[in-house]
């Protein structure tokens, strides 16, 4: 996911759905959307695209919020961020297979000598690496440091990114660890540009888009795409500004719409064959272990084993659009979910579940108004450890939170001193004195509970 929250803190409860668990249908699936919208808060509108045995479907839940009152469609165009990773990741799929390059390559043969990277212990990082999130690179450069958060990639020059590569060593042996890898995605979109002699859109739209005939997918919107441009929300629902992600596009520059992703998996799973069919196989070809049991990466793509199924899939978020793409290799059934909000973590667990219901949906929460004289009460610093600090700043009626070295998110009310996150699985629980004044905190994320006690800001 192209946004920085990946790995945010260190579960939601999950109930099952059991119209959708149970059939999956059009009526089921329409209602669980809705309810997403209109009584969880999780999104302003969900565009939703399913293949099964029984063809396939599109639905809609909520609206696009555009100016012009335009309704959410299998045309509606997202941002798709780090689904952006996958059409990276067939670039270099599709110039192996050309002799352009070669998987072991290491990234410096294409780039100038300022911006190579370094090695570790004499080991260069391969494209192989890059596409397999194991560079060693760090998730996010070093001199990342965006003068507008609200566009927080718009100003990242190239000159930057060489300044980091060329100042930083992997912080792994390269292949041995898998990291999250905007940096690292960021980095094999402009090394296969460079080798191509084109930009990075213009090669995607030449090696894939065409080929696949994806015409409303795009990094530079054409007129059409602008009208059907959905506007994007926080995880407030507050309409935020589109991101532009000139340097790092290979990350998740790329705009998109539900019917072109449902070409894409038609191609991915060999429902209509195309020039690409040995690239998308190579996807495929080398897994590696990711950040949790049972779940590993290939070339771009995430897998999880559970459920006696393997799911091939990848999310997507920005600042304001969250969006899901996935098939099962056991059924053969497919998915896209796009939401027009920063619903990241809803959004992905509903997308597994459409794939498979055996997947388990999110928790459904209903938020609840905290008056401004309480939550001026839970200010101040928590440590839940030395170098890792929650920050709560109460704002205009809301509740913010920043995590030491990552980007500040609101978190919602259940009551007076339980609180969620949209954009992770987790939430905050705070414990008050007898004056009102919340005295610790206790974060619960990844089956953990961790406490800390208040600092005054």
């Amino acid at each position: 996911m192209l946004t920085r929250r990946r790995g945010l803190m260190l579960a939601a409860s999950a109930v099952p759905f059991a119209g959708a668990a149970a059939q999956n249908g059009e009526a089921a699936v329409r209602e669980l959307l809705t309810r997403r919208v209109e009584v969880d808060r999780d999104s302003v509108g969900y565009v939703a695209a399913m293949v099964d045995a029984d063809g396939v479907r599109l639905l809609t839940a909520g609206r696009s919020d555009a100016e012009d009152g335009r309704p959410l469609d299998g045309d509606s165009v997202f941002e798709i961020g780090s689904i952006t990773k996958v059409f990276t990741a067939l670039l270099l799929a599709d110039m192996v297979g050309r002799g352009e390059v070669a998987l072991g390559d290491p990234v410096a043969k294409y780039l100038p000598a300022e911006g190579r990277p370094l090695m570790f212990d004499g080991k260069a990082i391969s494209l192989l690496d890059l596409v397999t999130y194991t560079s060693g690179l760090p998730r996010m450069p070093g001199n990342f440091r965006p003068k507008d958060p609200a566009n927080p990639y718009a100003d990242y020059t190239v000159e930057q990114l060489y300044a980091a590569l060329s100042g930083a060593a992997p912080l792994y042996y390269p292949g041995s660890h898998y990291e999250y890898a905007n940096l690292g995605f960021g980095l094999l979109g402009h090394a296969l540009a460079l080798r191509a002699g084109r930009s990075f859109e213009e090669l995607v739209v030449e090696r894939i888009c065409a080929p696949l005939g994806l015409d409303d997918t795009r990094i530079t919107l054409t007129p059409s795409m602008r009208q059907r441009f959905v506007p994007a929300h926080d995880a407030g629902l507050a309409k935020v500004p589109h991101w532009d992600i000139p340097t790092l596009a290979g990350a998740g520059a790329l705009r998109s719409t539900a019917n072109d992703l449902l070409r894409l998996l038609d191609a991915c799973q060999g429902r209509r064959e195309t020039k690409l069919a040995p690239a998308f196989a190579r996807l495929l070809d080398v897994r590696r272990q990711a950040d949790a049991p049972q779940n590993y990466v290939g070339a771009g793509w995430f897998l999880r084993m559970q459920h006696d199924d393997e799911i091939v899939w990848k999310d997507g978020g920005t600042g304001g659009h969250a969006t899901f793409i996935g098939y099962s290799k056991r059924s053969g059934h497919a998915a896209v979910l796009l939401a027009n909000a920063a619903s990241y973590t809803t959004t992905t667990q509903i997308g597994w579940h459409l794939v498979n219901p055996a997947f388990a949906l999110p928790g459904s929460r209903e938020q609840v108004v905290v008056a401004p004289e309480k939550l001026a009460g839970l200010a101040g610093r928590y440590p839940i450890t030395r170098r890792f600090v929650l920050t709560v700043t109460p704002r205009d009626g809301r509740l913010m939170v920043q995590a030491t070295g990552q980007a500040e998110y609101e978190v919602f009310a259940e009551s007076e001193t339980r609180f969620f996150y949209r954009v992770v699985d987790a939430q905050l629980d705070f414990e008050l004195g007898e004056d009102g004044v919340a005295k610790a905190v206790v974060l619960h994320q990844n089956g953990r509970d961790m406490r800390a006690v208040r600092v005054p800001q």
